[in-house]
């Protein structure tokens, strides 16, 4: 009997809904993302905290408040190579959410703490005949969430420069479904594996404001690895059979890796109602080389695994500006590029990475003084991209696009 292989399972706890150049989104603001998700070197309000805690300290209120929801329609397609065969991902809309505070207790000394919840999603892959589909033996059907806590403290030494740190705990769960291929038998068994896990990580910055208008932001956000221990295992297959597939537990770590963000902005024109910004976002993808399973109970058919990866480092591009109309509607416009960091040799259904390229808009409406009410609307569209998953020969050409509105309020005194 062959040996149970299970291939990209908890991408799920990497966080990410499954869409962009890899495992990983950035729906961390309604403002920000109206701006081509840029912020590294922005300080407006409490999601600083999240962008560049170095910034925090920049904010001018004492009290200053951020939090929002965003909904995520997505569709993916999988086209077999050589075959007239199609399936589809059926998505369930996602609603990742955000909650920034932040309090200055003396006017160079920001705290504060960051709630995001941007990790999650629930789908189906689809036969679109109805029948079963041809990569089940991979991917069925995968549920999850994540959410981090961010406790942070920032401090502005003069009105040039400014650094903070915040300390991460992530916390993160997993429900997921794949296909056994079972010989001589009538139908497929099932694996199902379900389990939760948490660490901890940091993230740290600097701005600079060398001068009037401008505005320079590093920040730093370490690898987070999410180890899961102890899952639970549960095998659906013939009774003659479940010696060999035991219900189990099972270990596995996937690393959410680091980024290093460089954001450059300059705010201009009559009363600064300009504001135009760039990021830089170096993601460290190549600490996902490879994915290890390790079942408690072994037997000939199921064991420890190890499944290649070989993911490359790569950097994300942004754009973004905004206007202030009056002093009660500000508008914003952006647009990045995020390259997929997964060669066509290991391309899969479990997380069909594909170049994305997003566009995005939004507005802020501020009905009185220190609160608004923000929009944004993310448009991602993935590039046609062809491959293999070479170590189970698995090919065809993969589609996705993403529509992402968000509504969030912002209060600050």
């Amino acid at each position: 009997m062959r040996k149970i292989t299970v291939l990209l399972l908890f991408v799920c706890l990497a966080a990410t809904t499954s869409f962009g150049g890899g495992y990983q989104v950035g729906l961390h603001g309604v403002r920000n993302i109206g701006m081509g998700l840029i912020g590294t070197s922005l300080s407006y309000d409490a999601s600083s905290l999240f962008y560049n805690p170095g910034g925090a300290s920049f904010v001018n209120d004492k009290w200053s408040f951020s939090g929002g929801i965003d909904f995520i329609f997505g569709r993916a397609t999988f086209q077999a190579k050589d075959e007239n065969y199609q399936a589809t991902i059926k998505h369930d809309v996602n609603t990742p959410f955000y909650f920034y505070a932040a309090f200055k207790p003396t006017k160079k000394l920001s705290v504060g703490i960051a709630i995001n919840a941007p990790y999650g999603n629930r789908l189906s892959w689809k036969d679109d005949n109805g029948a079963d589909w041809q990569g089940r033996y991979l991917i069925k059907d995968l549920s999850f969430k994540a959410i981090t806590y961010q406790p942070t403290v920032s401090y502005r030494f003069n009105d040039i420069i400014g650094i903070g740190v915040g300390f991460v705990y992530a916390t993160g769960t997993v429900d997921m479904t794949r296909a056994i291929p079972i010989q001589g038998a009538t139908g497929d068994g099932s694996l199902h594996i379900k389990g939760s896990t948490s660490n901890i990580g940091f993230n740290a910055g600097v701005m600079i404001h060398p001068d009037q208008g401008w505005s320079i932001g590093i920040d730093y956000r370490s690898k987070i690895q999410m180890k899961v221990k102890n899952a639970d295992a549960t095998f659906e297959v013939p009774v003659s059979l479940s010696t060999s597939f035991p219900n189990n537990k099972v270990d596995v770590m996937l690393p959410l890796p680091a980024n290093l963000d460089l954001g450059v902005s300059y705010e201009f024109g009559k009363r600064k109602q300009w504001m135009i910004g760039i990021n830089l976002c170096y993601v460290f993808w190549s600490t996902y080389d490879s994915l290890v399973f390790d079942f408690k109970t072994k037997t000939p058919a199921i064991g420890r695994t190890a499944n290649a990866s070989l993911y490359q480092d790569q950097m994300i591009e942004r754009i973004g500006a905004q206007y202030r109309i009056n002093k009660t509607v500000t508008v914003r416009v952006g647009g990045y590029y995020d390259p997929s960091p997964v060669s066509s040799n290991y391309l899969n259904p479990q997380t069909p990475s594909l170049t994305e390229t997003g566009l995005t808009c939004g507005l802020s409406v501020y009905p009185m003084k220190g609160f608004s009410i923000d929009a944004s609307f993310l448009y991602l569209m993935g590039a046609k991209r062809s491959g293999t998953y070479s170590p189970d020969n698995f090919a065809g050409t993969y589609r996705t696009g993403f529509s992402i509105p968000g509504i969030g309020l912002s209060y600050s005194f």
